[in-house]
């Protein structure tokens, strides 16, 4: 059993595929990198195909995160009901995953930081044309909800592995 996970935000090339990699070495360094299948998607397609910011993959790259092969696509219907945990970065992305999933499904996606613990933080903003320091505060928001969705999933993949 795999359990998929499933990163949005706008573009798809700077924050969920931050999430994507980081979630992956957190779950790779836990032992538990075959339980999961990890992918990231945008709301938009305007970058579909392109690789991650160049940002991006440096401050990604600094904290052991491969995510330089990265390729942007495009969230859809059919993600929402393959992925277990598809998880948005901000409360704009939530609003429209929750319009794309099918109607028994609306609930279904969450927002990241609902798995960390409770720091004023509900949106991981956005870093896009921004400077490395605002990569590497989204990242590091990033990381406190994949280490709270990681510890939140490992009993479920330990019990099934």
């Amino acid at each position: 059993m795999t359990v998929g996970v499933l990163f949005v935000c706008t573009a798809n090339i700077c924050r969920s595929p931050m999430a994507e990699g980081a979630f992956r070495g957190m779950a790779e360094r836990a032992g538990l990198g075959a339980a999961f299948e990890i992918a990231s998607a945008g709301t938009s397609d305007v970058m579909a195909g392109q690789p991650a910011t160049p940002i991006a993959v440096a401050v990604a790259a600094a904290r052991g995160y491969d995510i330089a092969a990265h390729s942007a696509r495009q969230v859809t219907a059919e993600d929402v009901v393959h992925f277990d945990h598809v998880l948005a970065m901000t409360r704009e992305h939530l609003a429209d995953l929750r319009w794309l999933a099918p109607r028994a499904l609306a609930n279904k996606p969450k927002l990241l930081m609902s798995f960390g613990p409770p720091a004023g933080f509900l949106d991981v903003e956005d870093p896009y044309g921004l400077q490395k320091p605002d990569y590497e505060r989204a990242l590091s928001l990033i990381e406190v909800g994949c280490r709270g969705l990681l510890d939140r999933l490992t009993p479920q993949v330990k019990r099934a592995i």
